[in-house]
């Protein structure tokens, strides 16, 4: 594999977190505002999808890519939409209504670690020693900037969603590497159908279950650029960057979000920075450039 080619995938993933990051101080403000969670996220993804639907069908390469699409593929890219948008970012929404962002992004964080696991049996992809060390810092780094946690009495149902949270958030990235990982599928046709199946059915379940609440111009303004660019624009990047990268790089890239939310939330929040919590950022920070120095070709 080409260096520059590894680079950009890379940078393009990096450039990805820092959009996703952005997201949660946008979540929470707009969680403070009382819109509906689920609502909420299903607005969001399903004005995404149709920031997409010019470029797809205004393109012939990609008009012709969708309509190539086999069975078993559709069923595949929607088996992704419900795992990857209508659970893992549902439940992730729902979370953030419970619980602090740091809470809930310790929990995705652990992520990495299932992948690892999981991607050994499943996609048959072998992390080396050394990406083995790298997640373990990074792991080491959540711990240090979190623990230990005190949560206030009530939040026991947030700390399950967000368990529930990771689980999907692992299947996604299994499912999410599993769908980019041969590259004969175009990155935006992998977003459009994935997002447009998962989009719809968070948006149903969220009015029949929460309703549709009081947003204001400023809940719009949020919704609006969270759709087009945290979203639409983010996770073609992210599928793009999946044909280069393995699950586990990929999640340890995403654990990044982390020490971003961290920092997003002390500026913008009002949360702050203890030196035990910038000794946890710099483990997660080591240990991600570290799982990118060497890996183990696919078995």
């Amino acid at each position: 594999m080409k260096p520059s080619r590894r680079l950009t995938a890379i940078l393009l993933a990096i450039f990805v977190t820092l959009l996703w990051s952005t997201s949660w101080v946008l979540i929470k403000i707009g969680l403070r505002n009382s819109l509906p969670p689920i609502t909420f996220a299903g607005l969001r993804y399903t004005l995404a999808f149709l920031c997409l639907i010019p470029f797809v069908f205004f393109n012939p390469k990609q008009r012709l890519a969708l309509k190539a699409l086999t069975r078993k593929e559709w069923g595949k890219l929607s088996l992704l939409g419900v795992v990857y948008i209508t659970l893992t970012q549902g439940a992730m929404f729902l979370a953030l209504a419970y619980l602090p962002a740091n809470t809930v992004s310790l929990l995705l964080n652990l992520t990495s670690v299932f992948v690892g696991l999981a991607g050994i049996f499943l996609l048959r992809e072998f992390p080396s020693w050394l990406q083995w060390t790298g997640i373990g810092l990074a792991t080491l780094g959540v711990g240090v900037y979190f623990f230990p946690i005190s949560l206030p009495p009530g939040q026991s149902i947030g700390i399950i969603i967000g368990l529930f949270c990771m689980v999907m958030n692992v299947a996604s990235a299994l499912f999410s590497r599993e769908a980019n990982r041969t590259g004969s599928l175009p990155p935006l046709i992998v977003t459009f159908v994935s997002m447009g199946v998962g989009s719809a059915l968070m948006l149903v379940i969220g009015l029949a279950v929460q309703g549709s609440g009081r947003l204001a111009w400023t809940d719009w303004a949020i919704i609006a650029w969270m759709a087009a660019a945290n979203t639409a624009l983010a996770f073609t990047l992210w599928n793009k960057s999946l044909q280069t990268l393995t699950a586990v790089e990929s999640s340890i890239l995403n654990s990044l979000m982390m020490p971003q939310i961290a920092i997003l939330a002390w500026v913008f929040l009002g949360e702050t920075l203890t030196g035990k919590a910038i000794a946890g950022l710099a483990l997660v920070g080591v240990g991600t450039i570290i799982v990118q120095l060497k890996r183990r070709k696919s078995m």
